[in-house]
């Protein structure tokens, strides 16, 4: 029994101990998803309906977060974010050998617009991309590498101890609307044709670097031990918003390019 009982709290300290690697948690991705879902042209839309074999982009939201803690898809545990020591410029940022968010959309957009490629490895690429871009979009997986991306940096959230990563992950959000992914998509979706030109203007590294302007502003704005509550989410709320609306616009702008 005591072997048993020392087991168990053994493996509960190493579950503490692993980095979170989700980015807006189920509910994020989902809004993600539909958002592009909403955006996809015609040719767009019937490739992704072959690719992923009639289900949903939203039903693949969320599948790399899981899958990256199998040995099969291991080498992608890295590709979630893109940590840059504080103080150290984005383009000056040290590569992560393995790749990161960044140089991860990039491979999976040249493996779907690769002629001489699988049908199944496009597949691959594509349920990747799709989380992929939404990643890029929440500012702690752009955070910094010292706290692992705001897993180190402990806040007071309504007077519990938390992660900053997962307040940003999940907290924020699910606290701001209690709303499903489809309601998100409708409230937040309402840019005209101009505005989304604007969101999808230059290339995947400019759109880090404006989520990685964010990541610094949270961090300057959250010093370790601060007490958040309601003013903070009001604060955050909007960018969120923000933030989830162009990963939606923006996925869908690049398989629009792609197909």
């Amino acid at each position: 029994m005591k072997v048993t009982y020392r087991l168990l709290v053994f493996a509960l300290s190493l579950f503490v101990a692993i980095p979170d690697l989700l980015a807006w948690g189920q509910k994020g991705h989902d809004v993600t998803c539909e958002i592009a879902e909403r955006h996809l042209d015609r040719g767009a839309r019937k490739a992704v309906k072959r690719l992923l074999e009639g289900k949903s982009m939203v039903y693949w939201g969320n599948w790399l977060d899981n899958a990256s803690h199998t040995d099969e898809y291991a080498y992608t545990k890295t590709w979630h974010y893109k940590n840059i020591e504080a103080g150290v410029k984005y383009e000056d940022a040290q590569l992560e050998p393995q790749g990161d968010v960044v140089t991860a959309i990039n491979r999976q957009v040249m493996t779907l617009k690769d002629k001489m490629t699988s049908t199944e490895s496009k597949r691959l690429a594509l349920k990747m991309l799709i989380h992929l871009v939404g990643d890029l979009h929440q500012p702690m997986h752009m955070g910094r590498k010292a706290d692992l991306g705001g897993n180190l940096w402990m806040v007071m959230y309504f007077g519990k101890e938390k992660k900053l990563h997962g307040i940003w992950d999940t907290d924020i959000l699910e606290g701001g609307h209690k709303w499903s992914y489809e309601e998100w998509a409708t409230e937040i979706d309402c840019i005209n044709r101009k505005q989304r030109k604007e969101i999808c203007r230059g290339t995947v590294d400019d759109w880090a670097q404006e989520t990685y302007t964010i990541a610094s502003e949270v961090y300057n704005c959250t010093p370790q031990q601060s007490k958040l509550s309601y003013d903070y989410q009001a604060r955050w709320i909007p960018v969120i918003e923000q933030q989830l609306l162009k990963g939606g616009v923006r996925l869908a702008y690049l398989l629009n390019e792609i197909f």
